[in-house]
């Protein structure tokens, strides 16, 4: 993402608006919605982490200044109007600031961490950015890598770096792989960059390390920092409206998960939920980053990058429309845990194993079921309508007692024309057993385990009918 910032006096009111947008996004995303934060991020801390150029190219002019006065100057006005921001903690980590370019080379390696994260420093970092002086080289990928050690363990950190440069990498390293690396790695957030009056060319190459801003002149960067603070309370909310068919918000009472974009890392899990108005639920989220949204419905439904308006309440869609499933069984159910396999027509992939006498909601469309009955009953294409609850009743089973008289071996078959299907074994240990079968005809074999010989075979046919128990006997 790259903003442009610029000083053209003939279009003071066009930049002013432009300020006012992009900076009250800066400061709504990183420093204030902590203090909004939803019920699972109470007690949620704001890592801020300013990662500051002090390499000699900032002894250059910039504006009516030297850059690395001005800058200097307005980023201890900011971190003096965070003292009283709650639930935010500072660090400041300085490149280029110890070792001078000499003809002999530079040092890529010269980066430290000047004030660590903790509470009340704010006046060790002004006083540290007042005693800075521009020495060395450009090493933003090397500083960004060593960052990663700036933050501690913390099990509810958002963990946030501030890069603000007036030059390009000139290490060698890659800043944007770097920056990719963390992000992925869960270390931080999408970083945000300022840019020090950079030519534009060299604004290109920081698309990919962060969240680009230019800062052209002085006043620009000032006008920006005071928008900053003024936007201290700001917050951002979002719902998340699932879509009947007929395009209502009307779909509700489902988990939904809010994955960050770039690291696939869980940033939120809510229930959704309608209000008592009948209006989905607000929710308070963090507009920094991108979010992957899926809602737990059967089969999912995902919305992908997702980018939210910090300080605006965002409205998210998704078709999301249902109906529901009953299984039931035409009188007393024998089974004693009878569920059935669903997937969507014509699909192997299972979708869920549902339980009989009990109602699920389903994306409308056609399912096949997969009942597990002895056999199994195979039901395909049934139909899922928008707010109605398709019911799939199957025949009541009938009990087969069979009677070997001894241990031994033997199957059951379902007679299906000229062939049989296998159903399932006869247990060899027991001599009685009862089997829950489906209604319709079947044909048992058995051997007796004493029984030496093929020829001692024996085979019966029989009926299962609903509610009956039938007696086979060998």
């Amino acid at each position: 993402m790259f903003i442009d910032f610029h000083n053209d006096q003939t279009h003071l009111l066009f930049k002013m608006k432009k300020v006012v947008f992009i900076f009250s996004f800066l400061i709504s995303s990183i420093f204030l919605f902590p203090k909004q934060a939803q019920s699972q991020e109470i007690g949620q801390k704001t890592r801020i982490l300013f990662v500051f150029d002090a390499s000699q190219s900032m002894y250059a002019r910039w504006d009516k200044g030297q850059k690395m006065q001005v800058a200097t100057r307005l980023l201890r006005n900011m971190v003096d109007s965070l003292k009283s921001a709650d639930g935010v903690e500072l660090a400041l980590r300085v490149y280029g600031h110890q070792n001078s370019v000499t003809s002999d080379g530079r040092n890529c390696k010269d980066t430290k961490l000047e004030v660590p994260f903790g509470p009340k420093n704010h006046k060790k970092i002004t006083d540290k950015l007042s005693s800075l002086r521009p020495k060395g080289t450009t090493l933003i990928a090397y500083a960004l890598e060593q960052a990663a050690n700036d933050f501690t363990p913390c099990t509810n950190c958002r963990n946030v770096i501030i890069l603000i440069t007036d030059g390009i990498e000139e290490c060698d390293g890659d800043p944007c792989a770097v920056s990719l690396a963390l992000q992925k790695r869960g270390v931080i957030l999408k970083p945000f960059v300022i840019g020090l009056g950079l030519e534009p060319e060299v604004m290109d190459a920081f698309d990919c390390v962060g969240t680009f801003y230019d800062a052209r002149d002085e006043a620009t960067f000032k006008e920006v920092l005071d928008v900053v603070i003024s936007q201290a309370l700001n917050n951002t909310t979002a719902q998340v409206n699932l879509l009947d068919k007929l395009n209502k918000p009307t779909e509700t009472n489902v988990p939904m998960s809010f994955y960050d974009s770039f690291s696939g890392q869980i940033r939120y899990n809510f229930v959704h939920t309608i209000d008592s108005r009948g209006n989905p639920d607000t929710i308070p989220i963090d507009p920094l980053g991108t979010y992957d949204l899926t809602v737990h419905t059967i089969p999912p439904v995902e919305k992908k990058d997702i980018k939210l308006t910090p300080g605006k309440h965002n409205i998210i869609a998704l078709d999301a429309p249902q109906g529901g499933l009953a299984l039931k069984m035409n009188g007393f159910n024998e089974y004693e845990d009878l569920k059935a396999i669903v997937r969507k027509a014509g699909d192997e992939e299972i979708l869920v194993v549902q339980d009989f006498d009990q109602t699920q909601k389903y994306i409308v469309g056609k399912y096949d079921l997969e009942i597990l009955t002895l056999p199994r009953t195979n039901i395909n294409d049934v139909n899922i309508a928008q707010s109605h609850t398709t019911t799939v009743e199957i025949p009541q089973a009938g009990i087969a007692t069979i009677n070997t008289g001894s241990s031994g071996f033997g199957s059951i078959f379902k007679q299906d024309g000229d062939q049989l299907v296998w159903v399932c074994n006869i247990p060899q240990t027991s001599s009685r057993i009862s089997i829950v079968l489906q209604p319709g005809s079947y044909h048992a074999v058995f051997r007796s385990l004493n029984a030496k010989l093929t020829v001692y075979t024996k085979e019966q046919s029989f009926t299962i009918q609903s509610g009956q128990s039938t007696q086979i006997n060998f």
